[in-house]
Order: structure tokens, then sequence, then C-alpha cells
């Protein structure tokens, strides 16, 4: 496979200088030979006018983080990354191409997550071309390739896991750092064979699509209010076994195991209600 070439070419600062003095030149010989009715200056200054114009088409101007990529009668010849002006061959043919970093904000896709739930996704490509041959000649257009390839990666990477999921599984929404490599890695793969380095890629949008957005809305609100729940429960019964564990211990009062299980009923109401509770006087005895 041929890979990239860098050249340079000669200083064009002198060339210009050349090619001004030969126009004067050739502006000269064409007023001599009008005023003279000579033909011989008038054709000499028509053919210099002539080489003159050819040889200003051999300059090039390569900005910074720019290129000239140089072909000679259809074959690729190098090219020049170094900004400056330079002059090169005039039948060389020079194509600019940028070698600038460059953004890509992805449209919005509607993709199925690894779940089979509709969603929408985005991401943003932040990419540089570091191969000017591969990217000139092995794809027809580079900008549409990296385009086309991040939308493909996407869709493949947002199939790849869930939207949600618990602690223990990649999911989208979770592990956006996780899925954003994943991404970066799948999408180099393909677009190395394009001369294309990428430098990010990050998830921009995630959310479910709108036919289910509210029902998914009422699910993760519904398994929020398990979790708070188990985590209240679990906090309850350890202060629960603490409390009785201290009075056992200190012989603050010795409870059967019918007043524990009254205690423990109303420490657990207390602790689990999503109210204050209201607290009831009793003048008798558990038993009377």
């Amino acid at each position: 496979m041929k890979s990239e070439n860098e050249v340079t070419g000669l200083p064009g600062l002198p060339m210009v200088f050349v090619n001004l003095a030969l126009t004067a030149v050739s502006i000269w010989l064409f007023i001599q030979g009008i005023q003279l009715e000579s033909a011989p200056y008038v054709i000499s200054a028509i053919v210099l006018f002539t080489i003159t114009s050819f040889l200003w088409n051999g300059l090039a101007i390569v900005e910074p983080n720019g290129s000239k990529v140089l072909l000679l009668f259809g074959s690729y010849k190098g090219t020049i990354k170094k900004d400056g002006l330079y002059m090169v061959n005039p039948f060389m043919t020079k194509r600019n191409l940028s070698r600038r970093v460059q953004n890509l904000n992805g449209e919005k896709l509607k993709v199925n997550d690894a779940a089979g739930n509709p969603i929408e996704i985005a991401t943003i490509v932040v990419w540089q071309i570091v191969d000017t041959y591969a990217a000139s000649f092995e794809v027809e257009n580079v900008f549409e390739y990296v385009r086309l390839q991040t939308e493909t990666s996407l869709r493949h990477s947002s199939s790849s896991y869930p939207y949600d999921g618990d602690e223990h599984t990649l999911s989208l929404r979770r592990n956006g750092e996780e899925v954003s490599e994943h991404l970066q890695k799948e999408l180099q793969e393909k677009l190395s064979m394009a001369g294309v380095r990428v430098i990010e890629a990050r998830l921009s949008h995630l959310a479910y699509a709108p036919e289910i957005a509210g029902a998914m809305l009422r699910r993760q609100q519904a398994e929020a209010v398990i979790a708070a729940r188990q985590k209240i429960v679990d906090g309850a019964v350890s202060m629960v076994e603490m409390a009785l564990e201290r009075m056992d211990k200190e012989g603050v009062i010795r409870l059967d195991e019918e007043r524990k299980a009254a205690m423990v009923s109303n420490l657990m109401v207390v602790l689990c209600s999503e109210h204050s509770a209201q607290p009831v006087v009793n003048t008798g005895t558990l038993y009377g």
C-alpha cells in the first residue's frame, strides 16, 4: 500500500521576482513592437508572456497546518506540509488538503439499545488528517467517509449496551466514559485506512425515544422509590438491632419477647414512615 511522501519545493519568493521581471520585459517588447511595427518584437512578447504565465502556475502557497498534494499527469509525487511559498513543476496538479483538527457534530440517531428499547443518541468526534495520501486517494471524499463511518460505529456501539442497568452492568447512561472509549476505538479502526486520527469521541445526546420516554421515566421513578425504601428498611433494621443490643448490654430494661416485638413494631413504623409519627400515651399496660 502506497503511503504519504513528504517533499518540499524550491523557494518561491525569488521566482516571484523573476516572473515579474519577465512580465515587464514581455510588456516592453510588445510596446516596442507596436511602436516600431515589428512583428518579431510582438511575437517575442507574446511567447515570453505565455511562458511567464505558465511559470506563475508553478507557485504553491501552503498555509500553517495545510498541505499541497502534488500530482504529475495523474501520478502522486509527494505532499508539501511545511508552510511557505514554493516553486514546483508547473505541470503538476496541486490539491489543497487541510491538516487542521476537525469537529464532527453528529446528528441525533434513533436506534435500539441492547435491550431493544428505542433511544435517541448523538456524538461529537474530534479528528485530524495525518496521512494526506490515504485521505486523498484511498477514499472518494474523506469528510463524507468520516461522517458515514461515525454514524455506523455509533449505531453499533449503542446497540451493544442497554440504556440503563445496575451497578454491575455497563450501560449507556451510567458508563459514558467506557462507551465513548469503545466508540473511539472502533471508529479509529475504520478511519485508519483514510489516514485519519480520531482524537476524541464523546456522546453528546442520550435519551429514550419520545414514544417510550414517559413509560421509562415512570419505571425509573419506581426503581428509585424501591431502592430508597430498601435503604430505609436496611437502616431501620440496623438501628432496631443496635437499640435492643444496647438495652440488653446495659440492663436498662428487661423485656420479654412480646414486649420486644411490640417495641420493634413501633420503632419500624417510626423509622420507615414517610410522615412524622404521632405519639400515643398508653396509661395502661401491654396486658391490661
